[in-house]
């Protein structure tokens, strides 16, 4: 027992530096926080409205080429009165396998799973498509928030409350669970450390995200 353990250990570090060493430090931009949100609140037009919103600000910044997706997830639906169950969508599974660079060629993300645990998001790394810092804690307006609707490993929350504002419609009625994308909080409990699943905003509209502590920004990266 105990050698298989020494070796699945050894072959598991063997992995890691072999991503490590063939992963490039530097690439092109294929992660940014959107230099605005949409104007609506959590109103960006469902998922196809936010990812259009996440390629116009690629396209802007040139890198519009590329397939960007928004990293926001959507709860499904129990089955009701005879309509069937609707699967939820998971924004970690949007956004491609990585490698992500930010718009400087700094390396956010080796891989998903890198993403979800390790990987190199802060404020200094988390810059808009133009390369700018993101305002977060501490500056005049926090921006820090970021809409995603996910738990922590990128999944959808169960279909038991409105996590998303109505699947990204709404900007009156419902909630969203927001990420800090600078990783800092009022209080040093880890949930203000999470890039993706902080706390829930306390309602839909552009005021309402602007006083809980952000502007209806999210995070895009590119598919391909």
């Amino acid at each position: 027992m105990h050698r298989i353990g020494v070796s699945a250990l050894v072959a598991s570090a063997a992995a890691l530096l072999t991503a490590c060493a063939t992963t490039p430090s530097t690439g092109p931009m294929s992660f940014f926080v959107t230099s605005a949100g949409v104007g609506n609140g959590a109103d960006l037009g469902g998922l196809a409205g936010a990812d259009a919103h996440c390629q116009r600000l690629a396209s802007a910044a040139g890198a519009g080429p590329k397939t960007w997706r928004a990293y926001l997830s959507v709860a499904g639906a129990f089955p009701s009165a005879g309509k069937p169950a609707v699967p939820s969508i998971n924004a970690r599974d949007r956004i491609g396998s990585g490698p992500w660079y930010n718009a400087k060629g700094v390396l956010i993300a080796r891989n998903l799973d890198h993403l979800h645990n390790g990987n190199h998001i802060s404020k200094e790394t988390a810059l808009d498509e133009r390369g700018n810092v993101v305002k977060g804690r501490g500056d005049n307006p926090n921006e820090h928030d970021m809409l995603t609707g996910s738990r922590v490993d990128g999944t959808a929350f169960a279909p038991l409350t409105d996590t998303t504002c109505k699947a990204w419609t709404s900007s009156n009625e419902g909630s969203a669970i927001l990420g800090h994308h600078d990783r800092l909080a009022p209080m040093p409990d880890n949930w203000g450390k999470s890039w993706n699943s902080s706390h829930p905003s306390v309602g839909c509209s552009q005021e309402a995200l602007i006083r809980t502590g952000g502007a209806g920004r999210f995070y895009c990266f590119a598919v391909d």
